[in-house]
Formats: structure tokens, sequence, C-alpha cells
């Protein structure tokens, strides 16, 4: 018997894969095949089906780096003998129900074991399926019919692990989840809609959200952030420090996490001013990655700000007139110019709380005199507002500003659907500064509505909101929690 050679596979499965769709689409193909097979879904880590008058059945021998290997261990014609029927079961390693018959033809086996709610679940697969070669490895496009229920499946298998790896990059689908035909298939035949996970890697927050595909785009299943102070005595250039590389890496590791065991089909991770700024960030993304299984893209400033911009856009009923959206986290600030739905410029500022609580002692309480000296320094480095006419709206999104709405409305457990739409005027802007100007950090974090760990952050975070309000002359601000993560969401998962 020739020597098994060990293949690496991956695979996923969905209805949609953005760029990576376009990316196959250019390719030439190698072939196309149709077949008709029975796959036979039980045990852990096995996979049965019957195909042109075979019992096939490979078993997971191993994983690596998110790679599957499969060892074909079973190949026996039909009619099979009753031993043979009983090695199906050992081979997948579960019980034998009880088998009367000597042998069994293809039909009388499923009939027997899967058809009358048998161990094994029958699922009765048309495939159509169009090869490729990339990066040297062998991969499919498929578009299955699986019990009447239509899905599609990408796969790329090598002997060589890098190849695979480097072909998923290549591909666009590396925020993908390695998916094997068991539970692809089942969760098609269940018909579980679509699911997605976006982790925003901030400065001071990694923010988390789980969207599930609907008709009109998605519902939101899970959003919530983690403040990790990444950025924690960060400077332009700077290192981010093992202490803050850890809490991230620990929040990153719950989210993924939970984003599993939603049945996520893809996590897509982006990193924003922290990461732009630091000098050790490729060695931080590497921990990540390494302690995750995640790979953090970090995007630029202007591209942050245009995904948040549309991710607004998304949810919210501003579709005519000029808009400003604006971002203010913890490294920086991104601001998106546009009217009647047409983005006009888009650009981000080093402005965020973290560096101006550092630079002014903002943490606690302080003098009146030194929040004019923090609200000079702001406005200076928000010079690009300047001289510009006032929108017709203005939306602002971040933890500041959704935070100061949660005070605003005394919210002691956070309520999106109360936050978004919150106007907050220049008054209300005014009594929060003076309230977090006269308490020390440990009295803000009794105030109703303020997450605690932003109690040191937020006065500087509300510092950068009322001089984006005075540099384009408006007197209020819509709330809204949208952002870079629903923009994510829609533009590499969305229809």
């Amino acid at each position: 018997m020739p020597a098994i050679i060990p293949r690496w596979e991956w695979r996923t499965f969905g209805t949609h894969f953005g760029a990576a769709e376009e990316r196959f689409g250019a390719l030439e193909s190698t072939g196309v095949q149709e077949s008709d097979e029975t796959y036979l879904l039980g045990g852990t880590t096995g996979n049965a089906k019957i195909r042109d008058g075979l019992m096939d059945i490979k078993l997971l021998r191993e994983t690596q780096s998110d790679l599957e290997r499969w060892e074909p261990v079973m190949k026996t014609a039909f009619p099979i003998a009753v031993d043979d029927a009983r090695q199906v079961f050992a081979t997948l390693e579960m019980p034998a129900p009880a088998l009367d018959r000597d042998r069994y033809t293809a039909d009388e086996f499923v009939e027997d074991v899967a058809e009358r709610d048998g161990p094994l679940r029958r699922v009765d697969v048309h495939k159509r399926r169009v090869r490729y070669t990339v990066n040297g490895c062998t991969s499919e496009v498929t578009d299955l019919m699986a019990n009447g229920q239509p899905i599609r499946t990408i796969a790329i298998e090598s002997t060589d692990q890098a190849a695979v790896l480097e072909a998923i990059r290549e591909m666009g689908l590396g925020g993908y989840l390695n998916m094997n035909y068991g539970v692809g298939l089942r969760a098609a035949v269940d018909g579980r809609p679509d699911r997605y996970a976006v982790i925003d890697v901030g400065t001071n927050s990694v923010k988390f959200r789980i969207g599930e595909r609907t008709d009109g785009g998605f519902t939101t299943l899970t959003d919530r952030a983690e403040i990790t102070r990444l950025g924690e005595g960060l400077n332009e250039g700077g290192d981010i420090t093992p202490e803050a590389e850890g809490r991230t890496a620990d929040a990153i590791a719950g989210m993924v996490d939970d984003a599993r065991a939603a049945g996520v089909l893809a996590i897509a991770a982006v990193g924003t001013a922290g990461l732009r700024a630091a000098r050790n960030a490729p060695a931080v993304i590497d921990a990540i990655r390494a302690r995750t299984g995640v790979t953090i893209e970090v995007i630029p400033g202007d591209e942050e700000s245009r995904l948040a911009y549309q991710g607004v856009r998304a949810g919210t009923d501003l579709a005519t007139g000029s808009l400003v959206v604006f971002d203010t986290g913890g490294g920086s600030s991104q601001f998106t110019f546009g009217h009647d739905g047409q983005v006009d410029e888009r650009f981000s500022v080093p402005v965020g709380a973290v560096r101006f609580t550092e630079d002014f002692g903002l943490g606690g309480a302080v003098a009146s005199e030194r929040i004019g000296e923090a609200r000079a320094a702001i406005a200076s480095e928000l010079d690009r507002l300047d001289g510009r006419p006032s929108p017709e709206a203005l939306v602002g999104m971040g933890g500041a500003v959704t935070n100061m709405a949660a005070v605003k409305h005394g919210l002691a457990t956070y309520d999106p659907d109360v936050v978004r739409g919150t106007v907050l005027d220049r008054a209300e802007l005014d009594r929060q500064i003076e309230q977090y100007r006269s308490q020390d950090a440990e009295a803000r974090r009794s105030i109703v509505g303020l997450q605690p760990k932003r109690a040191d952050v937020i006065l500087a975070g509300a510092l950068i909101v009322v001089t984006v309000l005075d540099k384009l002359g408006v007197d209020s601000l819509t709330v809204t929690d949208r952002g870079l993560r629903d923009g994510v969401l829609a533009e590499r998962f969305g229809a």
C-alpha cells in the first residue's frame, strides 16, 4: 500500500465571502466537477460519506495553526458485510446499533442507521466544485445543496502548511474560521443564519460585536467593550508595555471564545491609533495572534474614519444634508465630512483622551485654569477643523460620547436603544465637564452611567468633544453607538 502523504486542509462555509469571491473569479479554473453524495454525520472526529458506491471515511488526525490533517481510513464498496457495517461505527468511535442484515446495500445501510432517527444523521448533498491553484495549493469553491439548503464552501489544501496559510491570506480569507464538513453541513441543514464577529482594538478599549445576517443587514447579538489601556504611557514611536499587551490579549481571547461559541463564520479584527503609533506593534500583533489565533489588521486613520462613517450611515436615518461624523478614542480622533450620503473628506488626528489625560493630569480633580490649558492644547491640534462651514448634522461616537449620554440619562445599566440618538448640547457638556473636573477618579466611579474604568479619561474625552463643537460652530451633537465595527461588518461580510 502506498504511503499516505499528510495534506493540510482548511475549509470554511457561508453564503458570502466578499473579496475572496472576486479574487477566485479572476483566476483561471483548473476544472469543474459535479457529484451527488450522502454524508452521515455522527461522532466528533470522523467524516463519513457514501460516494460512487463506496463507504468513504476520513478521520481527523491532527490540528496545527488552525489547519487540519485528515487521513482516509476506509473505502469499502457496497454491498458491505455486517462486520464492515459495525466497523463504520467503531471507526467513528460510536456505539453500533443492532444490525440485522448479513449484508447491506448503500440504501439499506442509510435506511437502517440514518433514515429512522438512527445514530447517524443523513444529509444528501449535490456539489458543484470549481477548482483552482493558489500559491501552489489545491483550492476549490463549491456550491452545495444540502438537504435542499444552498450553501457555499471554500477549501485550500496542500502538504505545505505555510503555503496553505499564505494562500488563505492571499485570497482575503484570513478572518474566516476553519470549519470541516461535519460542522458546516450541520449549520446549513439546521438553517442557522450567517454570523460574523468584529473586534476593534483601540488605544483605550477593545470593542466586540457579533452580527447575524438578516434581509436588511445585520442584527446585533453581542456588543460590548473592555477597557484594556493598550496605549497606557504610549507616545508616538514608543512601545506598548507587556502589561498592556497582556490585558488586551486576554480580552481578545475571551471575545474569540464567545464568537466561536456563537458559531460565527469569521472574525475580523482591526487595530487603530495605538497600534499605528507603537514601535513594537508587529511583535504585539504576533503575540496576540499566538494567544488568540486572530490576526489584527492595523488600518490607516483615513480608512478608520471612512468605515466609521459607513457604519453610522447604516444605523441612522440621516439621508440628506451635510453631515460630519467624528469618533474620538483613546489615541486619536477621526473625522468624516459628507453630504447626501457621499463622503467628501476624511482624516485622522492624534488627539485622544489617554494622551491628554496624562499630559495635563486630568485623571483627578483639577483647577479650572488647567482645564483652560488642556482645551487650548486640544484646539491647537484640531486646527484642521478651523474655517469650515457648520454642518447640518454632527454625529459623535466612541466611548466618551456614549458614556456621556449614559450619564445624562442616569443609566445604571447601559441601554444602546436609549444612548443611540441622544442629543448632547453645550449646556450638558459644560455640566458634565464641571462634574468631572471637581472630582477625583474614585468619586467619578460612583457617577451613574459612567463606566468605572473610564473614570480617569472621561474629562479629557469631554474636553475633546466640546472643542469639536466649538470648532464647527454647532450647539449640539447626536450620539450613536454605531461606528467602525458596523462599517467593518457591512463592508467585509455584507451582501
